[in-house]
């Protein structure tokens, strides 16, 4: 036996594989034994065995649900498939139960050992047939590189696809017949902003950190599609991209998105460093780059903390982006959500005409798509904002219909925070603070990396008397959005927070860095912490009584306190400060 087996013939050769394994071949026989048996012997007999014959391969083995065969030629390999997945179709047309076969298609040095053949390029055949679609073919870069312009075939690629017990990724591509290159067919852009969210490169020069770059990829596009106003790629369609050297105006063609975002992993020892730039699809142009830095002492923590930042910082800068990309259209060409976001552009300038316009925006926008929940946010926005910050001669009533703006928007869409976090605004300011509370933690649930959630619960946990927990949800809503328009409002409640918190060197500073953006109220907040650490004259310097006439957001009864001493505790520093009764009596 062992001079036979010496003797035997054993060579290498660069050889085409087809490997085709029949789809749900457990369930069918469970169902039919007898007859799935007969079927499969017909196709093997009637179908199979003479196509790949006709087209120059050999069966090397079948299996009880498929086989394997060699090929002197990728090309020759390709056609065979293409012709095996037509016949085999048309034979099972009308069937209730198909028979479909999954093919997969690899070329590399095979070992020849008599009629029978080894090698690692075997079993890439075999786990590229798993990834094949039913009635599908599913083929390396090897036989794409070889069989491209030569046969009337289609090969879309797939990306480096992980192929069980095979070391090293494989560029994948799904084979189609047809005649010349794949089309060229551009998606039709959605009506919502679309963005893509390209695989992150590990940068560390480490691939055992290649997994980090890939669990923080599948967290932003997770945290992404919580926004109800994207239209998110999903994550198996991003990772196709993986590995690949693409240009923007190809990668918005191929998924019909207007954005792209991408950026880069990269560990030093205990720190990790991601970047991240969104790009405008059409024209490569940068829009957005930001840097997130932390130690790794807990990798899963860090990894949740750096996404929560670079999502919370994305969406006010997608926000900005589509106003003014609204802006540049003409009016009378404007659909329902080009004029709910260049309402938002001109809501972020946080002024008396910019508050105006939007509010005239919003209401075009649900004139003209009555359904779209996002235009009765605007006009609960833009009403909440004409009453709080003074630009109405009748704020409750301004109050009293944004409340019914956010109602009707949560009814059309009850799963998007910005409806909640509209309705809670005005029901603080209505005084109805356990409504409030109870939007702004449903805000917060819906979609934890809303900076303007974590605000809005911040704002009613202040004004409820409960400033020491406001100071959480505060300091959160400005790590997600460290740069968001509202950003003076954020610090001056912030500032609020600390004075009614009894840390009045922390509300003196934040209130300094919220005046310095112009925001209402600052001053006097900043006035009022002086006073309490004893600096008089600091504080009547500050807060002058030719400032005072401009901080209109104490006019109006707009500072909702639930506690009567809460507001007392503010009055009186006020006083103290030189404030006058006319501005004085109007605080909450």
């Amino acid at each position: 036996m062992r001079h036979a087996s010496r003797s035997r013939k054993v060579e290498r050769r660069l050889m085409a594989i087809l490997a085709a394994d029949a789809v749900g071949y457990s369930r069918l026989v469970s169902l039919d034994e007898e007859g799935t048996l007969a079927r499969f012997a017909d196709r093997l007999a009637g179908v199979m065995r003479p196509t790949i014959q006709s087209h120059g391969g050999r069966i090397i083995k079948t299996t009880g649900d498929g086989l394997l065969s060699v090929f002197p030629s990728v090309v020759s390999a390709v056609q065979c498939a293409l012709a095996l997945q037509g016949a085999l179709a048309e034979g099972e047309a009308g069937a209730a139960e198909p028979l479909a076969f999954r093919i997969g298609l690899h070329a590399a040095d095979v070992v020849i050992d008599g009629e029978d053949v080894f090698g690692d390029g075997v079993n890439v055949a075999a786990r590229l047939e798993a990834l094949a679609e039913p009635g599908g073919i599913c083929a390396s870069a090897r036989v794409q590189e070889d069989a491209q312009g030569r046969l009337p075939a289609h090969f879309v690629d797939l990306g480096l696809q992980k192929l069980k017990n095979i070391p090293r990724p494989v560029r994948a591509y799904r084979v189609r017949p047809g005649l010349g290159a794949e089309p060229p067919q551009s998606l039709p852009l959605p009506s919502k902003p679309s963005i893509v969210v390209l695989p992150f490169e590990n940068r560390g020069g480490d691939p055992a950190q290649e997994y980090l770059a890939d669990a923080i990829t599948e967290d932003i596009i997770t945290a992404l599609s919580r926004w109800r106003w994207f239209f998110v790629i999903g994550r198996n369609t991003s990772f196709a991209y993986k590995g690949r050297t693409v240009q923007a105006a190809q990668v918005g063609h191929d998924l019909g998105v207007r954005y792209i975002l991408q950026g880069a992993v990269r560990r030093l020892n205990d720190r990790l460093r991601l970047t991240a730039e969104l790009v405008d699809a059409a024209t490569a142009a940068n829009l957005w780059t930001e840097r997130f830095d932390g130690e790794v002492s807990d990798v899963l923590a860090l990894q949740d903390r750096m996404t929560e930042q670079l999502v919370g910082a994305l969406e006010p800068a997608m926000l900005h982006t589509e106003g003014a990309r609204a802006g540049r259209k003409d009016l009378a060409d404007f659909d329902a959500l080009d004029c709910f976001q260049r309402g938002m552009w001109h809501l972020n300038k946080v002024t008396e005409e910019g508050c105006r316009t939007a509010l005239d925006l919003f209401g075009q926008a649900v004139a003209r798509d009555p359904e779209l929940a996002l235009g009765h946010v605007g006009l609960a926005r833009a009403r909440y904002g004409l009453a709080v910050y003074g630009w109405s001669p009748d704020p409750k009533a301004e109050l009293q219909a944004a409340r019914a703006a956010a109602a009707e928007a949560i009814r059309l869409d009850p799963r998007d925070a910005y409806g909640h976090f509209a309705a809670s605004g005005a029901a603080l300011y209505l005084h109805r603070h356990r409504e409030a509370l109870d939007e702004a933690k449903t805000t917060i649930a819906l979609n934890p990396n809303f900076a303007l959630g974590h605000f809005r619960l911040g704002q009613v946990l202040l004004y409820a008397g409960r400033p020491q927990e406001a100071i959480g949800p505060l300091e959160r809503s400005l790590r997600h959005s460290p740069y968001d328009p509202q950003l003076g409002s954020m610090l001056s409640v912030l500032a609020l927070a600390h004075f009614h918190a009894g840390a009045y060197a922390e509300a003196a500073r934040h209130a300094e860095e919220a005046a310095e953006r112009l925001a209402p109220r600052a001053r006097a907040i900043q006035a009022a912490s002086l006073v309490r650490m004893g600096w008089l004259d600091q504080a009547r310097a500050v807060f002058p009584p030719a400032l005072q006439t401009f901080e209109q957001g104490w006019k109006g009864r707009l500072a909702p306190y639930a506690r009567a001493a809460d507001r007392e505790d503010l009055v009186s520093a006020l006083r103290l400060a030189g404030v006058g009764e006319d501005v004085l009596s109007a605080v909450g």
